[in-house]
């Protein structure tokens, strides 16, 4: 895939890169290292009052960033100064957060025989991210914010089709104050990952992407014993029951489907509907579709955009085909329009059964399946009939059933009656083929950390002459 920005809207090529050269990327590993020598012994005041410039500076940027955003991958341009406005605030949470995280956790020194025992956190050194395109700013931050304050340094290898983005995030760390080839953006193919990966100067790696390439880089790092945290695919399930605001409920659901022009990992995508109001539900979700403006992304009335990439619409056409083919029923949408750019309409699909492809891969476009249950069980049966446990959501008013959901439905996030999204305030991540480790909150800031055990005994001169204690480990 060429390193390119190329207008969703349009189709037209705007701007191409040259990948990076093979001493090119081998001066940047060397810089990186360099880097991280120097920026362990910074104080955490001093990082704090760097990623508080870095929020004031993206927030003079939002304007331009969002721009460039909607430019490259199609996001309407409300919901890119959305992202830029929440990366901004995303810097601020670390650094008024970060110092407590980093403070050391005493332990029970008596308990272990030692005048002191405590366990401290110290940066492990040069961080490989590798982020896709559909939150170009927002995932790239999720993973810089905590690990800049923590003291790694960061290496960025971004999506090819959002260079600019992509060599943004080097610009705004350094008109920050952050000292040199601390943030650095590597433009290279992915066939050039399992390199920078295995080189000796990396030590962890973190990618948000499909199910195969997070296979990839847990194969490689596996190979070489280093740590990796993987944020990977998702078909969240959203189960409505008959106590559930039917009318709020279908309002949310059209928009946690179609955020993000439907291209995003914790997207509702499965909406798994008790049999009394699935009547119900289904006119009231399918007019909530039909109600959203498909459009120009430039324009502040559009709500769907273009999807980013000609492949990725094909992908999605075959999904919703291929369940037309065997039986589906095509609620709204399903078509794609007559003009330019790689548009795709909000569709609602009903009727799937289990040779469908739709039944268990994820869409990653504005199209919805629509389930039928009878009870509960069956609805927490069907949410967790997916190799994936990204995020879910259930809209009930009864107790009962939020326990039964929360302590039931396989998924690292647990959404009710509300929107499944992400805070710097809550860990972020999944289970099974979604992935493993968490992002954001201590927890991920935790991930790429040397969590170390801290003995400490008596002064020598306080110590008796006589025989010590066998000890074992």
């Amino acid at each position: 895939m060429p390193i390119a920005t190329i207008n969703p809207a349009t189709g037209e090529l705007v701007k191409s890169f040259d990948a990076l050269s093979h001493d090119e990327v081998e001066a940047r590993l060397e810089r990186a290292a360099t880097a991280f020598r120097r920026y362990r012994l910074t104080s955490v005041d001093e990082r704090v009052g760097w990623l508080r410039a870095a929020a004031d500076v993206l927030d003079a940027d939002n304007d331009r960033i969002a721009a460039l955003m909607t430019l490259e991958m199609g996001k309407t341009l409300a919901a890119a100064k959305a992202e830029a406005a929440k990366c901004a605030k995303a810097l601020r949470y670390f650094a008024d957060h970060g110092p407590a995280m980093l403070e050391p956790t005493a332990a029970d020194a008596k308990a272990v025989g030692a005048e002191q025992a405590y366990v401290t956190y110290q940066p492990i050194g040069v961080v490989l991210a590798i982020m896709p395109w559909n939150f170009p700013l927002w995932q790239a931050m999720r993973f810089a914010a905590p690990a800049l304050m923590a003291g790694n340094v960061g290496l960025l290898k971004h999506a090819s089709n959002v260079p600019q983005t992509a060599l943004y995030m080097e610009e705004l760390f350094q008109r920050a104050g952050f000292p040199d080839d601390v943030f650095q953006t590597l433009l290279i193919g992915s066939a050039e990952v399992e390199r920078v990966l295995r080189d000796r100067r990396v030590a962890a790696a973190t990618l948000t992407g499909s199910g195969p390439a997070g296979q990839s880089v847990a194969s490689i790092a596996g190979d070489v014993l280093k740590k990796t945290v993987l944020e990977l695919g998702g078909s969240d399930p959203f189960v409505v029951m008959p106590s559930a605001d039917l009318d709020k409920a279908a309002e949310v659901a059209a928009t946690a489907r179609c955020q993000n022009n439907g291209q995003s990992c914790i997207a509702a995508k499965r909406f798994i509907v008790h049999e009394a109001v699935a009547d119900e539900f289904e006119r009231l979700f399918a007019a909530k579709l039909e109600a959203l403006t498909v459009g120009d992304p430039m324009d502040e009335q559009t709500k769907v955009g273009p999807l980013a990439t000609e492949s990725g619409r094909e992908d999605v056409e075959e999904l919703v085909q291929d369940a037309v083919d065997k039986g589906a029923r095509i609620v709204t949408g399903g078509a794609r329009p007559d003009r330019p750019g790689w548009y795709y309409p909000p569709t609602l699909v009903a009727d799937l059964t289990p040779e469908m492809r739709m039944w268990r891969e994820e869409v990653f476009g504005p199209v919805a399946s629509l389930f039928r249950v009878p009870d509960l069980d069956a609805a927490i049966e069907l949410a967790n009939d997916s190799e994936f446990g990204l995020g879910s959501n259930i809209w009930t008013d009864d107790e009962d059933e939020r326990r039964r959901f929360v302590r039931d439905v396989e998924a690292g996030m647990v959404f009710v009656n509300g929107m499944t999204t992400s805070y710097p305030e809550l860990p972020f991540g999944g289970v099974k083929t979604s992935g493993y480790g968490r992002e954001l909150t201590e927890l991920g800031m935790r991930e790429f950390m040397n969590i170390k055990s801290v003995w400490v005994g008596a002064d020598s001169a306080k110590q008796g002459d006589g025989d010590t204690e066998a000890k074992t480990e």
